[in-house]
């Protein structure tokens, strides 16, 4: 038997397997086979069917160190926290999520609690993506929780030198200033209102810089709260995915990164110091993400202008013999490849003097 008859019979309109009984429907001397009443009557009111199942929609992130940890995909219905040590640069990976999907023709929105709009720009500038065009063309929002810290905001604007003057120039028209982010209702209001402006339904991102800034603003069952509605309204109701940071500083066990139970994925960013000698490594991993496999593996990366997040393996890297480096010498004070940072460790490199990758 080969193996398509071993394959199960699927539903003519839905294309699921007919796992309980079957509804028929001839036509044209052709007898169709459907595995509800509701598939027949819509092959009867359509002029088309579902060529494949297609379930809820799948995306690459186009980030490497995630799209090789979720093989399937990541479900665009997902809300995902980035659980990341102080140093680890997540706000980096927020900015590349947004990149990625910019490059795509998507359209994406920065909440922003730790930065005015005129620094978000320049993050990414800084790291070769300009994002000046997608200002000017409105498929970039920004949604800005930072300035109403400010008490004189016309002093701040006057303090700008040029360059940053025509920042905010090209920045203001699809900036939404939230007037009071301790005011939940607001907040979502805000973000509901760029969501509409920008047509988001199946399509695009949404950042979130920092969940642990957000929590120092508002009752801890008022932030639950607020995660949870922005989770129903722009993931499952819009199917837009939303990537919110948050910043270990302590305890572990309290807002945001607690919040494993009410959140569709984690991505943890860590600052490890075990693998190489005096050096701190930055690692990536999926901890979780609902209805696709993820590989819970630790992976060291490091970020490079234009390029953004770079994966790569410390331990081979050291080991290279074309470094040039002989065995380490316990007892020699001449730094060996385990007292090198990565990024001084690069592959490519023609003599242990070329230079490595630009880092931002």
């Amino acid at each position: 038997m080969s193996d398509t008859d071993d394959a199960p019979r699927l539903c003519d309109f839905c294309r699921l397997p007919l796992s309980c009984g079957r509804e028929t429907l001839s036509h044209r001397g052709a007898t169709y086979e459907f595995c509800s009443e509701a598939c027949r009557t819509a092959m009867r009111e359509t002029d088309r069917v579902f060529t494949e199942y297609h379930g809820h929609r799948r995306m690459r992130t186009g980030v490497s160190g995630l799209d090789a940890g979720l093989p399937q995909g990541l479900p665009r219905n997902s809300f995902v926290l980035v659980s990341s040590d102080e140093g680890a640069r997540n706000e980096t990976l927020l900015a590349e999520l947004v990149w990625r999907a910019l490059e795509r023709d998507e359209p994406a929105v920065v909440v922003t609690f730790t930065e005015p709009p005129v620094s978000v720009v320049e993050n990414f500038l800084a790291l070769d993506w300009n994002v000046l065009p997608y200002l000017e063309s409105g498929r970039l929002h920004i949604l800005d929780c930072f300035t109403y810290r400010v008490s004189d905001r016309d002093r701040m604007f006057d303090r700008m030198n040029e360059w940053t003057s025509h920042i905010r120039r090209i920045a203001r028209d699809v900036t939404e200033t939230v007037r009071d982010p301790s005011d939940v209702s607001e907040l979502q209001n805000k973000l509901d209102g760029c969501l509409e402006a920008l047509g988001m339904t199946d399509a695009g991102v949404v950042t979130i810089d920092s969940l642990t800034e957000f929590g120092t603003l508002v009752q801890p069952i008022r932030a639950y709260d607020c995660v949870k509605d922005v989770r129903a309204d722009v993931c499952k109701g819009r199917f837009v995915p939303v990537f919110a940071g948050g910043t270990i500083t302590g305890e572990e066990r309290t807002f945001p990164h607690d919040l494993g139970y009410a959140v569709d994925g984690i991505v943890d960013m860590q600052m490890n110091g075990s693998i190489v000698r005096d050096t701190l490594i930055k690692r990536l991993r999926i901890r979780k993400m609902n209805g696709v496999l993820s590989i819970p593996e630790w992976t060291a990366y490091e970020f490079t202008a234009g390029r953004g997040l770079v994966t790569f393996d410390p331990i081979a890297e050291m080991d290279d013999p074309a470094e040039g480096d002989g065995p380490v010498d316990p007892d020699s004070d001449a730094p060996g490849p385990a007292e090198r940072s990565p990024a001084d460790a690069e592959p490519n490199a023609h003599s242990p003097d070329a230079p490595g990758p630009r880092e931002e």
